[in-house]
């Protein structure tokens, strides 16, 4: 029976929302860990989505548990990317003022960091995947072919596809 089956219709109780909790805690904080690169966003994120689904548990239907957790996680990645926006803007500016960067610096390098966060996001999945656990876990080729379950040729063609992606799309800013 699976977790969705367990839901009574007036929401989930305290034994149905730690199932829940139990079951999806992992995937949701990977799917957002993957999205980010950072396990630690990942895991408060992933907290507050289920704090907000124990909040809210009078009103969750079985049917939709899924859905509305990686949407709700989805969102809050979104709105955490907003807040780290203005906050990286803000403090481009106070450095640009302390090291004397020009405006015209500061700008580019916004600009640049933008261009390759978009690129990342629009990145296809498995090469982000193998990028992002190669850059940010530092991970050898073998070990993300372990834990991917795929060949070390299959890594290699992957992070190939990603560095010619970022190449391309990064081109015009170096």
């Amino acid at each position: 029976m699976s977790i969705v089956e367990l839901f009574s219709r007036n929401g989930i109780n305290k034994e149905e929302f730690k199932q829940l909790f139990d079951d999806k805690f992992e995937p949701l904080k990977l799917y957002i860990y993957y999205k980010c690169g950072d396990e630690s966003l990942a895991s408060d994120i992933t907290q507050d989505v289920f704090t907000k689904v124990w909040e809210n548990r009078k009103n969750i239907r079985k049917s939709t548990v899924n859905a509305l957790l990686y949407t709700m996680a989805n969102n809050l990645f979104i709105s955490e990317c907003r807040r780290n926006k203005r906050d990286i803007e803000l403090q481009l500016k106070d450095e640009a003022e302390e090291t004397h960067i020009s405006a015209e610096e500061a700008y580019v390098y916004s600009e640049t960091k933008k261009r390759y966060e978009n690129t990342l996001n629009t990145m296809p999945c498995e090469a982000r995947e193998v990028f992002l656990m190669s850059r940010i876990e530092e991970l050898k080729y073998r070990e993300i072919a372990d834990r991917l379950q795929i060949s070390i040729k299959t890594v290699e063609k992957r992070m190939s596809i990603a560095l010619g992606y970022l190449r391309q799309e990064l081109r015009s800013v170096v």
